[in-house]
């Protein structure tokens, strides 16, 4: 088979890694055509006894590893989409190891033979962007819920992960009240609340004014997942564990939340992965 029948179907996802890597669509785009060029002209060889993708991105890492590390950044880098600013924040060794396996979805293992390091130092590297996001992200909390066992055990995790939590709403009337005496970045809700009122029309009735993402953590995913109305991105099942929560709360905010500078809550467009 071909090398384009066999690398083809792989190279719009190398594409992607290598915008979010450089920052840049056209830089990303320029290592993938200089390691494409050099495998061509016999210059470089794809890895063998391991999966084309594989293989393809390690053949990239080659190229990178040798100058892209110390790629300059690109004239307007302030203007970029938030999701690209603050991965162009984190180290760039970091951010290969991030990107590796959340966003293409390579095992540790597969990671560390793309880049040609032990597996323990893929986990490294991950421990310490993740780190470093938290320290970005480190934003106020509403919480809707009505349970005080369960609304204290997500204020402790919340609080425990550098956040601050603004109030505890168990009303739709207590939620919105508090969403407007406060600044809020992030909404962690309920479904069915105490006097009978609903998660959901609180969030409705918040998000007319201000655009944070939410998160919603019920007992009752079926009443969001009807197919007939626009369904969350972000939606928790209980019982809960705290790992899941912790990474959806990451999540909703590094896609969401404005870098520092931006108005936290002025109408914009919504990063979904």
């Amino acid at each position: 088979m071909s090398a384009t029948h066999t690398l083809g179907p792989h190279l719009p996802y190398l594409r992607r890694y290598a915008r979010a890597l450089t920052g840049s669509q056209t830089s990303g785009d320029a290592f993938v055509r200089a390691a494409l060029e050099a495998f061509l002209e016999s210059n470089a060889e794809l890895t063998k006894d391991v999966p084309p993708r594989m293989a393809l991105y390690r053949l990239f890492h080659q190229f990178w590893a040798a100058t892209g590390r110390q790629y300059p950044a690109e004239e307007g880098a302030h203007k970029r989409p938030v999701v690209e600013q603050r991965l162009q924040a984190l180290q760039p060794s970091n951010r290969e190891a991030l990107l590796l396996t959340t966003v293409e979805g390579f095992t540790h293992s597969e990671a560390a033979q793309i880049l040609d390091w032990q597996e323990d130092e893929i986990q490294d590297a991950i421990t310490s962007a993740l780190r470093a996001i938290d320290r970005d992200l480190a934003s106020r909390i509403l919480i809707i819920e009505d349970e005080l066992v369960i609304a204290m055990d997500l204020e402790d995790l919340v609080t425990g992960l550098g956040h601050t939590v603004v109030g505890i709403a168990t009303t739709r009337d207590e939620a919105v009240r508090m969403a407007a005496e406060h600044k809020v970045d992030l909404i962690l809700t309920d479904i069915r609340l105490a006097d009978g009122s609903s998660g959901i029309d609180a969030v409705a009735d918040i998000l007319s004014s201000v655009d944070v993402p939410v998160i919603f953590i019920t007992a009752f995913p079926e009443c969001l997942l009807t197919g007939e109305r626009m369904e969350p991105t972000y939606l928790i099942t209980k019982p809960f564990s705290r790992d899941t929560v912790r990474a959806t709360i990451g999540q909703a905010l590094f896609f969401h939340k404005p870098v520092m500078g931006q108005d936290a809550h002025s109408p914009r467009l919504s990063l979904v992965q």
